[in-house]
């Protein structure tokens, strides 16, 4: 049996420790709705329409937040980030990379994507889109 893997890892920096402690305790809710606890109604819904799609971890840093993860939660994380570039009004451009891989040798398991998130848009690609949209012979 094979296992599959999505890493990524960022900070997110947010203006002061009320911003820091907002994000780490929002992230606990949402960890702990994934455990079957029931969401709190403040949670935004943006965020709410990814709780199932919350696979990250979030740590404090310094200047910030610490993302990471091992089993994705792409889509998750940047509404996630969005939402905090939009409530502490940052002017922010949060970007990232994660790879995608797996513990045995697989045809379709190997490759990666970036995401830049601001507080009005979120774009992202991935290496196998990419090679699609860049494949056509000349």
């Amino acid at each position: 049996m094979a296992d599959y893997f999505t890493n990524f890892c960022l900070v997110v920096p947010l203006p002061d420790e009320a911003a820091q402690q907002y994000a780490l305790q929002l992230a606990q809710l949402m960890s702990d709705a994934g455990q079957d606890d029931p969401l709190p109604e403040h949670i935004p819904q943006s965020i709410r329409e990814e709780m199932e799609n919350w696979t990250f971890n979030t740590e404090p840093e310094s200047n910030g937040i610490c993302l990471h993860s091992q089993y994705g939660g792409i889509d998750a994380v940047c509404a996630f980030i969005q939402h905090l570039l939009q409530k502490f009004n940052l002017h922010d451009c949060v970007k990232f990379e994660w790879s995608h891989d797996c513990s045995k040798q697989r045809v379709d398991a190997y490759g990666g994507g970036a995401a830049i998130v601001t507080a009005q848009e979120i774009k992202t690609i991935n290496t196998g889109e990419w090679l699609h949209q860049n494949a056509t012979p000349q």
